[in-house]
């Protein structure tokens, strides 16, 4: 058994329901990897509970699976939205997160978060940051108007599966982008913020 079968087996699963959405999104999608699984989704889930945010936007839903975790730890007046630029995946989506047992919690939109959540006039209390690394950077800077002071910013993949620092992914884009992204919060006087090596990193940014 390796460290991460351990882990799991000493933490909360994740249910029928979203452990059924994980093996069909690896089925049926081209990008399976990309859902956040079991343990990142456990983790999502306590993070809401432990910070009891009544609002909150996610940037890039893919499969649905991690708008789900979060919306299962909100508490009864709370809410997500959440966006996704890919159309080719609205139908498949929309299904898992229409038939999930928090289906009322989620708001699904086809579009550029960039664009549309800001129109919501909503301050967030907490944003999921997930969505195309290469504007990461923009992302942030235009949505960090929306998160209260106090709120929180989870941004996934910050650390890249390690090419943050290896030279052989210097001309890739999206690495590129991630690491600006690092940079730019790093410097950032507005923020405190830690990198957690959970999978391929999760940044945790607080707005002072």
């Amino acid at each position: 058994m390796d460290i991460e079968a351990y882990i799991l087996a000493h933490s909360e699963p994740e249910g029928d329901y979203l452990h059924r959405l994980w093996r069909a999104t690896h089925l049926h999608t081209l990008h399976g990897r990309m859902a956040s699984g079991a343990l990142q989704g456990r983790i999502l889930k306590m993070f809401v509970q432990m910070l009891r945010p009544k609002r909150i936007l996610e940037v890039g839903t893919f499969a649905g699976y991690s708008a789900i975790c979060m919306a299962e730890g909100l508490e009864a007046d709370g809410h997500l939205w959440t966006f996704d630029i890919d159309d080719e995946m609205e139908d498949f989506t929309r299904q898992w997160i229409d038939q999930s047992p928090v289906a009322d919690k989620i708001t699904f939109q086809i579009g550029d978060a960039n664009e549309l959540a800001p129109a919501l006039g909503i301050d967030f209390d907490l944003i999921f940051l997930d969505g195309d690394k290469r504007t990461y950077c923009a992302t942030y800077e235009r949505l960090f108007p929306l998160l209260r002071t106090g709120g929180f910013i989870l941004a996934d993949n910050t650390l890249w599966d390690g090419h943050v620092i290896e030279a052989a992914y210097d001309n890739d884009h999206q690495t590129q982008g991630i690491r600006a992204f690092n940079d730019l919060i790093q410097a950032d006087p507005r923020v405190e913020n830690v990198i957690l090596p959970l999978r391929d990193g999760l940044t945790l940014i607080r707005k002072k």
